[in-house]
């Protein structure tokens, strides 16, 4: 399970669930490029790895243009020699419902996430094919992607995206032996912080205390190192026949979950015309509905907190 001599890239990982993942690739033998846009965090992220006797680097650059992705899959391989593994975690967010959500907000979103997941790719992919590396690569989904979520356009958009080029890319890497997995995170991050439903479990996460059962069993909700393991798993020789997965990983839960798939056909003789769909689809569709969006169970009355005033 070490993955010594192993080299990794993992973008967007200034801090976070990033950190947490560079930092676990790292305790368990590979070297590490961290990205961010801040230099100044880079750099901590560089100093926290090698103070725990990992070795590590930095590329300060935006995550989306193709330049960004040479930059890193060119400062593994001149420093370290090799790239083995990559885990596309870099993103924005730029929440607003539809109606006053912007072509930036949309743009940028989608040019961080799904942009900067194809570019990264393409290019660590292209250079595993070429040297005959059996390579890992990681990207990072999200619940939103999976089941939508209000004010989220861009986001979801995105992250629906981004497992549509995984199981893609699954298929057209196989032969090299690349394998292509997304992890669905569910865990405590500036995001989840503002919102009250989880702030008795981010409380226990900031005083450094174990989140209540309620929210690492009953919802799978965890920590940045719940995630991590699932990441530096996938990206071991263990995991070198898992490919075109998504799980998803929060507190003590796994999920894998499933591909899209219909959950029922109707035929009707000579096509489905609006005075066929008018008898039949209510029908159809009564028994068949599917949900949309994350339903969460009531909190206990002990872990419900007051919610922030203005």
């Amino acid at each position: 399970m070490s993955l010594d001599g192993k080299v990794a890239i993992v973008t967007g990982s200034g801090r976070g669930l990033g950190l947490a993942y560079a930092q676990e690739l790292a305790r368990l033998g590979a070297s590490v490029v961290i990205n961010d846009v801040d230099a100044t965090i880079a750099d901590e992220a560089v100093a926290s790895i090698r103070a725990a006797g990992g070795t590590a680097i930095s590329v300060v650059a935006p995550v989306g243009p193709t330049e960004t992705a040479r930059e890193l899959v060119k400062a593994a391989v001149d420093t370290f020699g090799r790239l083995d593994i990559l885990v596309t975690n870099a993103g924005v967010l730029r929440d607003t419902v539809l109606w006053k959500m912007s072509d930036d907000d949309f743009d940028t979103v989608i040019g961080v996430h799904l942009r900067g997941t194809f570019t990264c790719v393409r290019e660590a992919a292209t250079h595993m094919r070429e040297t005959g590396t059996a390579g890992r690569i990681i990207c990072i989904g999200s619940p939103t992607g999976q089941r939508g979520n209000f004010g989220q356009t861009n986001y979801a958009a995105a992250k629906a995206g981004i497992v549509g080029m995984v199981r893609t890319w699954a298929l057209e890497l196989k032969k090299a032996a690349i394998t292509v997995n997304a992890v669905v995170p569910v865990a405590a991050t500036a995001m989840t912080a503002t919102v009250p439903y989880f702030a008795a479990a981010v409380e226990a996460d900031n005083a450094g205390e174990p989140m209540p059962s309620f929210f690492r069993h009953d919802l799978g909700f965890g920590t940045s190192a719940d995630v991590a393991g699932m990441v530096a798993y996938l990206a071991s020789d263990a995991a070198a026949d898992v490919s075109g997965q998504v799980i998803g990983v929060g507190g003590d839960r796994l999920q894998i979950w499933s591909h899209p798939e219909a959950v029922v056909s109707e035929y009707h003789e000579g096509g489905w015309s609006y005075e066929a769909l008018g008898a039949d689809f209510a029908e159809i569709i009564a028994g068949n509905r599917q949900s949309i969006g994350e339903k969460f169970p009531p909190l206990p009355e002990d872990l419900q907190r007051p919610a922030p005033t203005a």
